[in-house]
């Protein structure tokens, strides 16, 4: 059964804001995940921060959880396509991986014209842009119309850590990437996707859009890294009502952090302003629910919340390396 609202309003408290474990080196803090190493391994623990327009806008409890669980759901189903980077999950919200470089770009692969974001597709063809990280985009397009195949369009992160559209021939220009490493990761990417919109297809629901991440281990494998199809890192709408509300000119039913991102976008100036306005309890339990509903429906596993906080992290991560 899908965690009420009551109890997801009772546990905010439940949110892992931040972590600092005892007996780790902790060597990076994202903006939604932390990494640690020990006897040589890393340790990603993902935490219940919300991202968003580059900045953290809330915590939102079980997320972390939920996006690491449906990683792992995925990473088990694409490994058949190109080898991943996960080792264990001593945790539900921790991943034990294998240490890689990873490429300094961002796969970004896109069904339909939508977003919100200054770097989305719908944003910029809304002001006329036609030419798109290297793509022509067709005329007389709507804003959640869907393209007749995936696109491809890669961003990276320079200093200013913001996502910056770029096309793949200036990607292989500055020597991010090979033409050859491209290429191959490209396909790789194209496959994933396409194996998610299929599962996700037989569960009710549309795969809209989404990012990933790929590096190299040190015996120079490529791998797919950091997270796989969550609703942090992909869109998903309700398949059964698309159409329909498509059609009375209404936003799909979606499944991911979108009406969070639309909330702040209406109160404040979420790129600029320094102080952001805190998110009401109830719109952040209503994005849990909407996180465990997403993960039931993608995974068709019932979500049982970890209790326990950091204190579990510590404590599952020191039975772990006791126990090797």
């Amino acid at each position: 059964m899908t965690t009420s609202l009551s109890f997801l309003l009772d546990n905010l408290s439940e949110a892992v804001q931040s972590t600092d474990l005892t007996g780790y080196d902790k060597i990076h803090q994202g903006k939604v995940r932390d990494t640690y190493q020990k006897d040589g391994q890393r340790i990603i623990i993902t935490t219940d921060r919300q991202s968003a327009f580059d900045r953290v806008l809330a915590s939102v409890p079980f997320k972390g959880q939920i996006l690491n669980q449906t990683s792992a759901f995925w990473f088990e189903q694409t490994k058949d396509i190109v080898p991943n980077h996960l080792l264990g999950n001593p945790d539900p919200a921790v991943s034990l991986c294998k240490n890689t470089t990873v490429f300094p770009v961002e796969f970004i692969i896109r069904q339909y014209m939508t977003g919100s974001t200054d770097t989305s597709v719908w944003k910029n063809y809304e002001k006329g842009v036609r030419k798109y990280c290297g793509i022509d985009l067709p005329e007389g397009m709507k804003k959640n119309d869907r393209f007749p195949e995936a696109i491809i369009t890669p961003t990276t992160k320079p200093e200013t850590g913001r996502d910056e559209l770029i096309s793949p021939k200036e990607i292989v220009k500055q020597e991010l990437m090979t033409q050859e490493e491209w290429d191959e990761v490209s396909e790789y990417a194209l496959k994933i996707f396409q194996r998610g919109q299929e599962i996700a297809g037989q569960r009710g629901l549309l795969l809209v859009d989404t990012k990933f991440e790929f590096g190299r281990d040190v015996e120079g494998n490529i791998l797919l890294v950091d997270e796989v199809l969550t609703p942090d890192s992909s869109r998903y709408w309700l398949a059964a009502t698309y159409e329909e509300r498509i059609a009375d000119g209404k936003e799909p039913e979606s499944f991911d952090k979108e009406f969070l991102r639309l909330w702040f976008a209406e109160h404040c100036d979420p790129y600029n302003d320094k102080e952001l306005p805190k998110a009401p309890p109830e719109l952040i339990a209503k994005l849990a629910q909407k996180y465990i509903i997403a993960f039931e429906m993608i995974t068709g596993q019932s979500f049982s919340p970890a209790l326990g906080g950091e204190t579990r992290l510590q404590e599952n991560l020191d039975k772990y390396f006791e126990n090797r």
